[in-house]
């Protein structure tokens, strides 16, 4: 009878010293997070937070997203460090729109073959991403599973949670009739659209990540599709009071966004020709041959916060966002209807 070599889990495709090597490059990265409310320490089983003090009746706002084929641009290019601070922003704007200030996140990465420099420009991102919104990353998994990813791809989740006074609770019941609704800038495609804009680049444009992007001034195509998805928390954050009902532009662009936060017997007028679309959506159009109607569905037509409030309270939003160094606009307003958002 023929002996057989003994296994291991090494054999399988998992590498144990890869995931220790790991946990030593990200501790300093993720204990930089750590804010007053943090307990606990790096590596514990679980995250620990403490309910901030002085709030009367706190409610806990959670999320839970990814930043889709955007990694693939990452992974692409050689590229780490961004997807992780998109992902914060990302949750984060989710959260802002019900009034909400983060707290804690944590963060999931799952490879095929865990590669150590790999995860840690991953986390570099997300860190950056806690540091700028004021939340501490408590913890997180990194997984390796040989067989289910195909090296390089991995893939990336993070869960957020934030808190209210529930008296601050910002929902569609808010906003009404006659609201102006106001518009902030996105920084780029933020993390929708990929699938489309990545084969119009690869296959109308035969672009590869490294080539100049067409009109982007030298940019190259990673610069351009991999810039940072913005966080409106530093522009909002000193007018929630004035806020009526916000929409994060995410998957689904305005129309399919701005009427989550609709009130019964409210449409949104929006008016197209009230802010300049960047140029990437432009050009990703015309080598696409995409629709206006298919754009403002798959992308967020840079517009990545939609706010509605009245006169004096979109007057205070745009002053706020312009202190803050991002662009708004009046993009429309609320008008009697049955929830749909109009593009004119």
């Amino acid at each position: 009878m023929t002996r057989r070599a003994p296994l291991t889990y090494g054999a399988a495709g998992v590498d144990i010293a890869a995931a220790d090597e790991s946990k030593r490059r990200i501790k300093a990265l993720v204990e930089s997070t750590f804010t007053s409310g943090a307990r606990g320490g790096f590596g514990g089983f679980g995250g620990m937070f403490r309910v901030p003090p002085g709030m009367s009746a706190p409610v806990l706002v959670s999320s839970a997203d990814g930043v889709g084929t955007k990694i693939k641009v990452a992974i692409e290019a050689g590229r780490h460090d961004t997807v992780g601070h998109d992902l914060v922003n990302h949750c984060v704007n989710d959260i802002l729109v019900q009034g909400a200030e983060p707290l804690f996140f944590l963060d999931y990465v799952a490879f095929g073959r865990l590669v150590p420099e790999v995860l840690e420009a991953v986390v570099r991102g997300v860190a950056a991403g806690c540091r700028e919104n004021g939340c501490a990353l408590v913890g997180g998994e990194t997984a390796e599973m040989p067989g289910l990813y195909t090296p390089p791809d991995f893939d990336l989740a993070g869960f957020i949670v934030g808190v209210v006074e529930e008296s601050g609770v910002i929902s569609r019941a808010g906003a009404r009739v006659g609201d102006v609704l106001v518009g902030l800038a996105s920084s780029g495609l933020h993390t929708n659209g990929y699938s489309l804009a990545r084969k119009i680049v690869a296959e109308r444009m035969r672009l590869g990540p490294h080539d100049p992007f067409p009109g982007a001034g030298g940019s190259t195509v990673a610069d351009v599709l991999l810039a940072v998805h913005r966080s409106y928390l530093a522009a909002l954050r000193p007018v929630l009071g004035a806020v009526h009902a916000m929409a994060h532009i995410t998957g689904g662009g305005i129309p399919g966004n701005l009427d989550r936060s609709l009130p019964d017997g409210a449409d949104a007028l929006i008016d197209r020709a009230s802010w300049d679309v960047p140029h990437v959506f432009r050009a990703l159009q015309q080598a696409g041959s995409v629709s206006d109607e298919e754009m403002f569905r798959a992308f967020n037509m840079g517009v990545g916060m939609v706010v509605a409030a009245d006169e004096a309270g979109a007057a205070a939003v745009m002053a706020s966002a312009d202190r803050a160094g991002i662009a708004a606009w009046h993009i429309g307003r609320l008008v009697e209807g049955t929830g749909r958002v109009v593009l004119t």
